[in-house]
């Protein structure tokens, strides 16, 4: 298994644990996920991923939304094929 593989396992796992509805998990859990974010993904795509971890984890209710592999999907599918583009022109 690749490193880039590991890492979308690892971001499925992250965002299964910030699902849990536990509102004392989520006070600790919003600034954690935003660390983790910011050392996964490096750079501003990682420091804007992280700001967006931090509020999704914070806010009630938006718990179930994905954003570590939203992140590991735009970091190895989307951005992958725009750094293609530019190859190939």
């Amino acid at each position: 298994m690749t490193k880039k593989y590991k890492k979308l396992i690892l971001s499925i796992v992250l965002d299964l644990i910030g699902i849990i509805p536990i509102p004392f998990i989520d006070v600790l859990w919003a600034p954690l996920s935003s660390y983790l974010m910011t050392k996964m993904y490096k750079g501003k795509q990682g420091k804007v991923a992280a700001v967006i971890s931090f509020i999704e984890e914070a806010l009630p209710f938006l718990d179930i939304i994905p954003t570590f592999t939203i992140m590991w999907f735009y970091s190895h599918v989307i951005k992958k094929e725009d750094v293609e583009e530019i190859i190939t022109f």
